[in-house]
């Protein structure tokens, strides 16, 4: 059996890992005025799209995933002719319709491939699981990776399916955005406020950046750091300790709203990076995608890997 994964624009992981295990790339439309971005995870567009448009635009942009319809056509003009079995990972149905859509997409896909497999010669059943990963940007890459390391280790979709729905349950993910203004705007154009004008007005004043959790599809800050380097160092002394304490996962997913090679220069990296190679964990380390972008602003650093919720010290 031909199993293979599909993830949105949104999943972090790098475009190496991506090419190397075939992962399909569900687009997501960015609206900057009357241009259109459509982030497909391409690095070099990204990072332009952090130095040229994000500042200038990021604030007033808005983000369009794949409707129903259009996650129907690109499957079946090529996905169902490749695969027999493909698993679709999402961002968390807490924060976009793109899960909904998937699986609105799902029923028609299993209704129409059949036709679109015998004009191309292409026998036997296709089956497709739509999977929420109750996380976002690097968590979703957790779940991703884990989906395409196991179709090409050899493990049956049953397994797949079953270890999915486990580790879904259990990704942690942590981040520090850069910019309260930006994230406190953005917030407000989308209704949020998750950040309030007083706790804006104080972090500012003094520099304070909130070490924000993501977990089982919800948010919430954690931890309140004075300066955002020694945010980030707190954040990844943090997962250096989880690490050392066993995670769940043989790979931790990193991503950055900037050039990669400032990732190894953040604070806490090098301990962080020394208790990954002492435990055999692989670090996947991706630019932030133009989409978290948008609602992220630039610099933020997200971490995400799968295993047991601990107490943030």
């Amino acid at each position: 059996m031909r199993i293979g994964v599909v993830a949105d624009a949104t999943c972090d992981l790098p475009h190496e890992f991506l090419q190397e295990h075939k992962i399909g790339v569900l687009p997501v439309a960015i609206h900057l005025g009357d241009e259109v971005l459509n982030d497909v995870r391409d690095p070099d567009a990204t990072l332009r799209f952090y130095a040229d448009q994000l500042a200038s635009k990021g604030l007033d942009a808005h983000t369009v995933p794949f409707t129903a319809e259009q996650i129907r056509e690109k499957f079946l003009a090529d996905i169902v002719l490749e695969y027999d079995y493909v698993f679709c990972v999402t961002i968390t149905s807490t924060r976009s319709a793109i899960f909904e859509n998937a699986t609105k997409a799902s029923f028609a896909i299993l209704n129409d491939y059949k036709n679109a497999r015998a004009r191309q010669g292409v026998s036997g059943p296709f089956a497709l699981r739509v999977v929420d990963s109750k996380s976002m940007f690097c968590g979703t890459g957790v779940l991703a990776a884990e989906a395409a390391k196991l179709a090409r280790s050899g493990v049956g979709a049953n397994e797949i399916r079953k270890r999915l729905d486990e580790l879904r349950e259990n990704i942690v993910g942590y981040m520090v955005p850069n910019d309260l203004y930006y994230i406190r705007n953005r917030g407000i154009k989308k209704g949020e406020k998750s950040i309030g004008l007083l706790t804006y007005a104080i972090g500012s004043a003094l520099d304070i950046k909130p070490v924000i959790l993501c977990y089982r599809g919800e948010t919430q800050p954690v931890a309140k750091v004075r300066g955002y380097r020694q945010a980030v160092e707190k954040m990844f002394r943090h997962v250096a300790g989880e690490i050392r304490r066993g995670i769940g996962t043989q790979h931790l997913c990193i991503s950055y709203g900037g050039p990669l090679d400032q990732v190894a220069a953040l604070p806490g990296y090098d301990e962080l990076a020394k208790a990954a190679r002492t435990h055999g964990i692989e670090i996947l380390t991706s630019i932030m995608s133009a989409t978290a972008a948008v609602n992220t602003g630039g610099g933020c650093v997200a971490v995400a890997w799968g295993g047991e919720l601990n107490p943030f010290a």
